[in-house]
């Protein structure tokens, strides 16, 4: 085999997402496999998902590949670590040429290439890969190749960036055949009662929230064009029969001319597959509203991060929190599912915003929320920020970015009780039955007290 393209992501060793069991598949490697075929150059994907570190180890030995190629992020990078590390002091393994490409990537160059990895992709993959693949294989020159990062007389080179794919026509379809996707349709129907596979119709996102990286696709809006992903609806809908489709675009209302044609060619195509989305509060109106609802939108989460406009504010989320009350409950009154994601501890907050924020949860009432305590990725407008403020900066080799602290308004512990607070206060308002009120209410009183406790600290 010429080139193995894997991760590190091993689903029975994550005691939390095994509460939840909502496995996707590696969409970013299946794209970069499908770019590969195109090319008709040789490759395999070990999805690793449902196996473990053993099985990919031993794929690998049998495989005798001539590349590894490794996504990493900030939630594998220890586990890549691990890997590489193996693969480049075992010759069993063939002593193949390590390439890392993802988002941790970027702003972590000299770490990754000090673990032994052999290059660095920055960025987009697809034409990447498949560039430094062909030097590898024939023993070319890669010194002229756009977008990668490697040591030479033990000095990071970098290459000049490469240009972003302008036209995403040209895009092949990622390549789910290569992994077993029925382990993800069989989990899903286990666990929830209906199967569901992912979908991106574009690339990059033209907005300014601090706390997001854009360290793969940038600051950028490119798009498929709407014919071809509704034609690649109707192929899952044909060949894999999901229940529902999950749109993992950061905004995906973003252009209405786009939703026009997509809802067009939807319809026409028979391409209906129940689906999600995540979205922004002033690219919705009533009109968008119904086109999604008539394709098949069933729920759509709509980003507010905080109920105070301040911290929305601080954050550069450029939206009114009203605005974002108002679309959900719009959306909640069409008969579509919301949801929303909330986050504290965010630099300047104080108790009033997490009152504020129990507040619009309240009154706009999503059907889900998810909810987390703010910590900088490296990269980040956030992570520049706080840079001088950080308290925890843990081992980057057994740590990941999670695990950084900064100062607070308040100690570390008054947020995490303070998101148990939020939960509880806004359950207790969900809740017909008078004795889970009483329990809820009981809960946020306590968490309230810790908080009140540790503010003090």
């Amino acid at each position: 085999m010429s080139v193995v393209l894997t991760h590190a992501y091993y689903l029975f060793e994550d005691e939390k997402e095994q509460k939840i069991m909502r496995p996707y598949p590696p969409l970013g490697l299946l794209y970069i496999s499908g770019y590969l075929n195109e090319k008709k150059l040789q490759n395999s994907v070990f999805d690793s998902t449902f196996y473990s570190f053993k099985e990919q180890l031993e794929f690998i030995k049998k495989e005798q590949p001539k590349i590894v190629a490794i996504y990493t992020n900030l939630m594998t990078k220890v586990n890549v670590i691990k890997l590489v590390k193996i693969l480049k002091s075992d010759s069993t393994f063939g002593n193949p040429k390590i390439i890392l490409g993802g988002p941790d990537i970027t702003y972590n160059c000299e770490n990754y290439l000090r673990t032994g990895v052999d290059f660095l992709i920055i960025g987009e993959g697809e034409q990447t890969t498949f560039e430094l693949s062909n030097a590898i294989l024939n023993n070319t020159s890669y010194e002229e190749i756009q977008g990668i990062a490697y040591l030479s007389n033990e000095e990071i080179v970098k290459t000049p960036a490469r240009t972003k794919m302008k036209e995403l026509v040209h895009l092949p379809l990622p390549n789910r055949e290569a992994i077993p996707i029925h382990k993800y349709l069989d989990t899903w129907k286990k666990y929830h009662g209906k199967s569901s596979m992912t979908v991106s119709t574009q690339r990059g996102c033209p907005y300014t929230c601090k706390w997001c990286s854009t360290a793969v696709y940038g600051q950028s809006y490119r798009r498929r064009p709407a014919d071809m992903v509704a034609k690649e609806l109707k192929m899952l809908k044909t060949k894999y029969q999901p229940d529902s489709v999950w749109f993992v675009d950061d905004v995906f209302t973003v252009s209405h001319k786009w939703l026009k044609s997509f809802h067009k060619e939807v319809l026409e195509q028979d391409a209906v597959i129940p689906f999600e989305c995540i979205t922004r509060a002033e690219r919705l109106n009533d009109e968008v509203l119904q086109l999604l609802k008539e394709v098949g939108c069933f729920r759509i989460w709509i980003g507010a991060e905080s109920g105070s406009q301040k911290i929305i504010n601080a954050m550069d989320r450029r939206v009114d929190v009203g605005t974002v009350k108002e679309a959900i409950q719009k959306t909640n009154a069409l008969g579509i599912e919301t949801g929303t994601f909330i986050m504290v501890g965010y630099p300047g907050e104080d108790e009033q915003d997490i009152t504020q924020t129990v507040t619009y949860l309240k009154e706009a009432n999503p059907t889900l929320f998810t909810i987390t305590v703010a910590y900088p990725i490296k990269g980040t407008s956030l992570y520049n920020e706080i840079e001088d403020k950080i308290t925890i900066q843990p081992q980057w080799e057994t740590s990941t970015d999670r695990e950084i602290d900064f100062k607070r308004t308040y100690n570390r512990k008054y947020y995490d009780y303070a998101v148990r607070y939020i939960v509880n206060e806004v359950n207790s308002r969900k809740t017909d039955s008078f004795f889970k009120f009483i329990i809820f209410r009981i809960k946020s009183l306590l968490t309230f007290i810790f908080m009140k406790y540790y503010k003090l600290l």
